[in-house]
């Protein structure tokens, strides 16, 4: 089980902006715009989405021990992590590797802002509120980053046909280049691998 010392070891060695890159505007099809918009569209977190209480205590209080060092306040943290669960569900994604993505895009920074203008925990770029969200859509808000950096990376993976190599080079505008996607991995499984009782509740979400 990782401690809070691999945790501190990983922020030397994946520097938060370091590896920071933008998403790439390309025009959408009709259809893949709207099905964007429709998975983007507002449904706000619940307490989790866990399949029992006993996995979201055992789930939240791991993640928590990790996550401590860059994230002090507790009910902060709690709350930063029951969203990123949900959210990393809602899409069909695994948390532990959204929670990879953010350590390597903003290590864990709210209001990290890249120099392309990459903004919040996952590094979205301004250009896909009005591509497929609304334009009072704040990508500084924990909810709405968390929604669009987890629809826009799933995008990006049924795009590549689930090559995750692929997908999140094009997530961080580095495709064709190892760097960035070799990091993300290497952190999700060296600092966030899970194994404990993780059933996560996959139910649509889609179905209002």
């Amino acid at each position: 089980m990782l401690k809070g010392t691999g945790l501190a070891l990983v922020g030397i060695a994946f520097p938060g902006l370091a590896l920071a890159g933008a998403q790439i505007y390309e025009p959408l099809a009709i259809e893949v715009r709207a099905g964007l918009q429709a998975s983007i569209a507002d449904k706000p977190a619940p307490r989790h989405a866990f399949a029992d209480s006993e996995s979201a205590v055992d789930w939240l209080a791991e993640m928590s021990h990790r996550l401590e060092a860059r994230m002090p306040n507790f009910q902060s943290r709690v709350e930063f992590l029951r969203t990123v669960h949900f959210e990393a569900n809602r899409a069909k994604l695994d948390p532990q590797l959204v929670l990879a993505v953010i350590q390597v895009e903003s290590n864990f920074r709210k209001y990290a802002v890249s120099r392309s203008g990459a903004r919040g925990y996952m590094q979205v770029m301004p250009f896909w509120v009005g591509l497929v969200g609304r334009q009072g859509d704040n990508l500084f808000s924990l909810r709405y980053n968390l929604r669009y950096g987890c629809v826009i990376l799933k995008y990006y993976l049924d795009r590549e046909k689930g090559d995750l190599f692929r997908a999140l080079s094009r997530y961080n505008g580095s495709f064709g280049r190892p760097e960035y996607p070799n990091t993300v991995i290497g952190a999700w499984r060296s600092v966030w691998r899970y194994e404990g009782k993780l059933a996560a509740a996959h139910a649509s979400t889609d179905a209002g």
